[in-house]
């Protein structure tokens, strides 16, 4: 079950005028809300046949208090989580839209908001808090953002510096078939697959004190580098769904053939470009295969998107890149409510995002170097494929009025573009 936002309309200048939340800290997670969130949980997990296996648990104190890394593939890593962590207090932190409507619930639940992709000193505060005076777990998605092609998605780099800071036992969860079973561009179409996880204790306190904030980066960047693609292959994993190539075109936006952006359509089990003819078929051990009777530019579903970024980077070296569409603009400012607020106009370049609406009462301009990556999302809370820039003031989540597939371009520009002018900067 996919939850939705609860939303309204509202002016702009009315929103900008609404009281800021106060912060709260941390709420102990009580163990009925952990049966609850297990129970809840199950009929999931007994869909997918989830199975685990553990590699070095003995060494985690019942009571210790330790962070939980988890890699993001769909939904359901939350309801694996809360299988896995029954049987300690743990705090989950989680993108602060979750809590638009349900910001209680989501408190004694043990969840911690905060602003994807963003620096946040009081998320920091928050998770020492549940550690050293709740003496709770944290369960923590480093990379922010569910995967658009089944590999990983960039780690912030003041991951190690956190893990200094806590200076508590890191484990890892990591999960196989979660992606293949909902990836995220096939409209929350679910597959049958069954979905498998890892659970590995990867540094003790002692550990971490003794490693430089670099070295545990490398590290976690090491465990982090996966391929879900290359893992259904290689297990031969069946998805025979005839809608798995449903909306493929999110993320393959570019024809490799007549390099045309824009006019690929995923849909059924092949993704087809509208421009120039050539299609391709996603088989169902998830390769790509030519319809065209021709050599196919790609077999692997990450290669074209590594492509993809590859372009992105050219047009921004090379000073082409611009993004320009109309938009439908959302904010949030509090937890009240996500507030509808018009239309306007999102543009991305080499100096950032620029984003102008509402009658010309809004303005707000957001440079590279904001951001590590971008918050943009596939079919968010069933509204649409979404952008979304901001600061600690306010959110804005704008959703394409064009046609064409735009959302990934932007993440890889922003991502390619934060990488040029931070080297640039050095």
């Amino acid at each position: 079950m996919y939850v939705k936002i609860k939303s309204a309309k509202m002016a702009y200048e009315e929103v900008l005028a609404l009281p800021a939340p106060l912060h709260e800290k941390p709420i102990r997670q009580r163990m009925v809300f952990r049966i609850l969130l297990l129970v809840l949980s199950l009929l999931d997990l007994w869909r997918t046949r989830f199975t685990y296996e553990t590699i070095g648990l003995e060494k985690l104190g019942r009571e210790e208090p330790c962070l939980v890394l988890m890699n993001h593939s769909s939904f359901i890593d939350l309801k694996i989580a809360a299988r896995l962590l029954v049987t300690r207090p743990y705090h989950v932190i989680c993108t602060a839209d979750g809590f638009v409507g349900k910001r209680r619930l989501l408190r004694w639940i043990g969840c911690i908001p905060t602003r994807k992709f963003m620096m946040d000193v009081t998320l920091v505060r928050d998770m020492v808090y549940a550690v050293r005076e709740l003496k709770s777990s944290i369960l923590m998605f480093p990379e922010a953002s569910y995967s658009f092609d089944g590999t990983q998605t960039p780690l912030p780099e003041s991951l190690g510096k956190c893990l200094k800071l806590l200076r508590v036992p890191v484990i890892m969860i990591r999960t196989d078939g979660a992606f293949a079973r909902d990836p995220l561009y096939n409209d929350l179409q679910r597959r049958k697959v069954r979905v498998s996880a890892k659970v590995e204790y990867l540094l003790s306190g002692e550990e971490i004190t003794r490693m430089s904030a670099q070295e545990l980066n490398a590290l976690l960047q090491e465990k982090f580098t996966y391929d879900h693609f290359r893992w259904q292959q290689e297990n031969r994993i069946m998805v025979k769904e005839a809608f798995r190539a449903d909306g493929l075109h999110r993320m393959l936006y570019k024809c490799p053939h007549c390099r045309m952006e824009g006019q690929m359509q995923g849909q059924g089990i092949r993704i087809k470009c509208r421009h120039c003819g050539r299609a391709y078929e996603l088989t169902e051990y998830g390769y790509l295969q030519s319809v065209n009777e021709e050599t196919p530019a790609f077999t692997h579903i990450p290669d074209w998107y590594r492509w993809e970024r590859e372009c992105v980077r050219q047009e921004l070296e090379e000073g082409t890149y611009r993004l320009e569409a109309p938009v439908l603009i959302y904010m949030m400012v509090n937890t009240d409510c996500l507030y509808q607020v018009g239309e306007g106009t999102l543009i991305h370049s080499l100096e950032g995002f620029h984003l102008t609406g509402c009658g010309g009462k809004l303005d707000y301009t957001q440079e590279p170097l904001a951001s590590y990556s971008l918050y943009s999302d596939f079919y968010w809370y069933e509204i649409g494929d979404v952008i979304s820039i901001g600061d600690t003031r306010a959110q804005y989540y704008c959703f394409p009025q064009i046609q064409g597939d735009i959302v990934a371009k932007a993440r890889l520009a922003a991502e390619e573009l934060y990488k040029i002018v931070k080297k640039a900067g050095k």
